[in-house]
């Protein structure tokens, strides 16, 4: 008996924590013609969190980091990790950067749960309220 207590606390307690993270494949929409525009796979490297493009969806317009500087220039998205170095603070992720491909531009980035299946992304310059937010949606 005690191991079936031990053992559903666990499962309970693993979706808990599965659920109020933002690990996992998202959707993407972009915020000026609200397409779908890719797969983005979150995931946890030496404790910090970092997205990585997995698949591009029919409505993509760039497959390729042209405007890009550096090791990513002219380089495919898929595989491209375009979210780096998020750190949990409170109930979010701060502190890491984001790569906007079709600009070829990094920003600061925060990221933030809203329920369990949408991610709130801002980008920004200096300051969280000098950006633009997009809005990710869980893939299941």
């Amino acid at each position: 008996m005690s191991r079936h207590i031990v053992l559903l606390t666990f499962i309970a307690f693993y979706h808990f924590a599965w659920s109020q993270s933002p690990i996992g494949i998202w959707k993407n929409l972009d915020d000026e013609d609200g397409k779908e525009k890719s797969h983005i796979e979150i995931y946890e490297k030496n404790g910090k969190l970092r997205g990585k493009v997995i698949k591009l969806l029919p409505a993509a317009t760039i497959t390729k980091c042209d405007a890009c500087t550096g090791a990513n220039k002219g380089k495919s998205l898929v595989g491209m990790d375009i979210l780096w170095d998020m750190t949990k603070e409170a109930n979010a992720w701060d502190n890491g950067e984001i790569l906007d491909p079709k600009k070829g531009k990094v920003y600061a980035c925060k990221m933030e749960l809203d329920g369990k299946d949408k991610l709130k992304v801002r980008g920004y310059i200096g300051v969280s309220m000098f950006g633009r937010t997009q809005t990710w949606y869980r893939v299941k």
